[in-house]
C-alpha cells in the first residue's frame, strides 16, 4: 500500500477523535461514580523527583541513578508527610528497552527498582513522560512522531499494569509545548486509548497543551476515557517566582530580590534591574497586579471552577519559587498561599522540587536538610533526627 494512505488514515483518526472530545454529560465524569475522583486523594501532598530520571540526558549512568536521590531520600519523603511522588522519566533512555521487549537494560532495571521503593515507603508515584524539548517537537506534525510515543506508552503501560493501580499513575506527557490544543487533544485521546487497552485499571493523568498551565487546562475539553485527572502546573506569579532563572524569558533573568506580596510602591525601587522598557514593563506590571493570597485564590478558584463545569478532578503537578534570590521568608509566604489554596478547593498538588534549584531539601556532605519555613508552609512536618 502506498505511504499517503496510511498517514491519511491516521491523520483521520486524530480528526475524529477531536471532534468527539466535547461529549455529551452522560459520557462525562461525575464524582460520585468515577474512579478518578477516589484515585485523586491518594495525590494530596506531593513532591516532584526530578534531574534523576529525566532532565539529565549527559548523565544516565548507573552510578548517579543510585545516589543522586537514593532509597534514604524515598524513606524521608515519607517522613516529612508526603503521600507521593511524581517522577519525571526522559523517554529516549527508554528506547533501547522499547527496541528489544524481554531485555531488561540498566536504566529500566533502575527504574523498576525506584518505582518499588517508592511503593514500599506507603507513597503513591506518578510515572510522568518527561521530555526534552528535541523529543516533543516531532509531535507538532505528521504521524509517525504519534505511532512512535503510542507505543512507547503502549509497552509502558504494560510493563506496570501488575503494580497497584490505587497507587501508580500514568502522566501522558509534561508540558507537551504543542501550538495546536486540538492536534494535542488528539494525540492524547490515542495514548490514553492504547493505555487503556493494556492497563484498564489504572489512572490516567492528562493535561493541556503548550506548557500545561492553567489557562491551557481552561481551554482543555476532557478525553473519552473515564478515569481520567487533569493537570495544571503553576508558577505565577513569575517575575517572583522565577527571579534570577537563565533558562526562561530574558526578563527573569538579572531580577533580584523581588518581593511578594506585591504592590507598586514596592517594586518602583527595583525597575532598574531591568535592563530596557520591555522588562521593565513586565516588572511594573507585576507590581500592578498586587499578587498576594487573595489573588491566587482567586486563581485556582478556575481550576475548581473546571473540574465542577466538566466532573473531572484537577490536581496541580508543578507548583515552586527558585530559591536563589527570593527572600526566604517571602518564597515560604507564597508557597503557603498556593498549599491554602489548593486545599480550600481540594486540588491535590505537588511542589517543584526536591532537591535542586527550587528544592525542599539541601543535600551536602552525606547529610539531607530540609528547609524548616518550606517544611512548614506546605503542611508537612519536621521528621525528628
Amino acid at each position: 500500500m502506498p505511504r499517503w494512505p496510511q498517514r491519511f488514515v491516521l491523520t483521520l483518526t486524530l480528526a475524529l477523535i477531536c471532534a468527539t472530545l466535547i461529549l455529551p454529560a452522560a459520557f462525562s465524569q461525575t464524582p460520585d461514580t468515577d474512579l478518578a475522583f477516589h484515585r485523586a486523594k491518594n495525590l494530596q501532598r506531593g513532591i516532584n523527583a526530578s534531574i534523576w530520571f529525566a532532565q539529565s540526558p549527559q548523565d544516565y549512568t548507573v552510578h548517579r541513578l543510585e545516589t543522586f536521590t537514593t532509597a534514604n531520600d524515598i524513606a524521608f519523603m515519607e517522613k516529612l508527610g508526603l503521600d507521593h511522588v511524581r517522577l519525571s522519566i526522559d523517554p529516549e533512555p527508554l528506547l533501547p528497552w522499547l527496541r528489544e521487549p524481554g531485555t531488561v537494560t540498566p536504566f529500566m532495571a533502575e527504574l523498576d527498582k525506584t518505582i518499588h521503593t517508592i511503593l514500599a515507603h506507603h507513597l503513591s508515584v506518578i510515572i510522568d513522560i518527561h521530555p526534552e524539548s528535541s523529543y516533543k517537537a516531532p509531535l507538532l506534525h505528521g504521524t509517525a512522531s504519534v505511532q512512535q510515543f503510542t507505543s512507547l506508552w503502549r509497552a509502558l503501560a504494560a510493563h506496570y499494569a501488575n503494580l497497584d493501580p490505587e497507587h501508580v499513575f500514568f502522566e501522558i506527557m509534561n508540558e507537551p509545548e504543542q501550538d495546536d490544543p486540538f492536534r494535542w487533544q488528539g494525540i492524547e485521546s490515542t495514548v490514553a486509548a492504547a493505555i487503556r487497552q493494556v492497563a484498564p485499571n489504572n489512572t490516567i493523568i492528562a493535561a493541556g497543551a503548550h506548557y500545561s498551565g492553567l489557562d491551557d487546562l481552561m481551554q482543555l475539553q476532557p478525553i473519552s476515557q473515564p478515569n481520567v485527572i487533569y493537570t495544571f502546573h503553576d508558577y505565577e506569579p513569575f517575575p517572583f517566582t522565577h527571579q534570577g532563572a537563565t533558562w526562561t524569558s530574558p526578563e527573569v533573568r538579572p531580577l533580584r530580590g523581588i518581593p511578594y506580596p506585591s504592590s507598586p510602591e514596592d517594586i518602583a525601587p527595583l525597575l532598574q534591574q531591568e535592563p530596557d522598557l520591555h522588562s521593565q514593563l513586565f516588572l511594573e506590571d507585576y507590581g500592578l497586579g498586587r499578587w498576594d493570597a487573595a489573588r491566587i485564590d482567586s486563581t485556582i478558584a478556575f481550576a475548581a471552577r473546571w473540574s465542577q463545569l466538566h466532573h473531572a478532578p484537577v490536581y496541580c503537578g508543578e507548583f515552586g519559587a527558585l530559591r536563589y534570590f527570593a527572600p526566604p521568608a517571602m518564597r515560604a509566604q507564597w508557597t503557603h498561599d498556593m498549599r491554602v489554596a489548593f486545599e480550600k478547593y481540594n486540588i491535590g498538588w505537588a511542589m517543584w522540587d526536591y532537591q535542586t534549584n527550587f528544592g525542599l531539601v539541601t543535600k551536602a556532605n552525606g547529610t539531607t536538610s530540609p528547609d524548616p519555613a518550606i517544611v512548614t508552609a506546605l503542611g508537612l512536618h519536621m521528621p525528628s533526627q
